[in-house]
């Protein structure tokens, strides 16, 4: 990336370690993990630790906002991501839209599993799966969507909302067992720490987002310069300087103070909010390693 933070993102508050350690021991409770990862960063959203921690267990990754990411780069992480061996299911889990697929996925990725039940006389076994994902990637609204138990997931638009590990019924062969979102404690690659950023998985309060909203713009000028004209009604060629062109958008959207300077905090704010809530348009900012330009 061209422009970087002031200083590393890193966020991992006490209860991620509290967390990390009650997975961790309920990990022999399940036989499949379902990897819930944001469409828009599929790698950057993946929690590294995950696969050390339970190499040998099936998993269904779900690409999640998949509408808020490019169908062309939906395309191409799937296919990348079933070539590693991983079932895979696109959805927008506050819609529903592709749940509807979820049971059949579910079995397809424990297919293998379920015929050495099958030859043990175990066939009826119930799947018992752990629902596991880095904060806000929508493993809250998932849940709330194939829940049959009646109890709901708590849902909040921000980052470390679920603390208890609970069980939910998908279907009497089928079981869920939700965890709280947690991240690593280091982000190896600060490219990764500001794909997080940009979707809310880490708090804005450990922020400038002033300087997040830069640096996403500088991404947004390079990779998609008409979502900006058009969302924003700019004209011309882009201003270069990204601190001038989040002035040139506050002062669009009439975010002035006294002497007609720009609000650019709110105007920061705005902006991530905008891209968050997929009002720039449907935007991937990663693609699989073999296929990035």
């Amino acid at each position: 990336m061209d422009e970087r933070l002031s200083k590393d993102i890193q966020w991992f508050p006490g209860h991620m370690t509290k967390a990390r350690r009650r997975m961790e021991a309920d990990l022999g409770k399940v036989d499949m993990l379902i990897e819930i990862v944001d469409a828009r960063i599929p790698m950057s959203s993946r929690n590294p630790e995950l696969t050390a921690l339970a190499p040998q267990k099936p998993r269904l990754l779900i690409l999640n906002k998949a509408d808020l990411a490019d169908k062309a780069g939906n395309a191409r992480w799937t296919a990348w991501f079933r070539a590693q061996g991983y079932t895979v299911l696109e959805a927008d889990c506050r819609s529903g839209k592709g749940l509807q697929h979820l049971n059949a996925a579910i079995c397809k990725a424990m297919e293998k599993q379920r015929a050495v039940w099958e030859s043990k006389g175990m066939g009826g076994r119930q799947i018992k799966a752990m629902v596991v994902g880095i904060p806000n990637v929508g493993k809250s609204s998932f849940i709330n969507r194939i829940s049959k138990t009646g109890g709901k997931a708590k849902t909040e638009d921000r980052p470390g909302v679920t603390r208890d590990n609970r069980w939910y019924a998908v279907s009497p062969e089928i079981l869920l067992l939700d965890t709280p979102g947690v991240l690593w404690p280091k982000f190896q690659d600060q490219t990764v720490g500001l794909h997080l950023a940009f979707t809310g998985a880490v708090r804005d309060d450990i922020l400038d987002v002033e300087e997040l909203a830069c640096v996403l713009l500088s991404v947004m000028r390079r990779e998609y310069p008409d979502a900006l004209r058009e969302r924003y009604k700019l004209t011309g060629e882009l201003e270069e300087d990204s601190y001038e062109l989040l002035q040139q958008i506050g002062r669009k959207r009439g975010m002035l103070v006294s002497g007609g300077e720009v609000n650019t905090e709110r105007a920061a704010r705005m902006l991530l909010d905008e891209y968050r809530g997929g009002k720039l348009g449907a935007l991937t900012l990663e693609f699989p390693p073999e296929m990035e330009s």
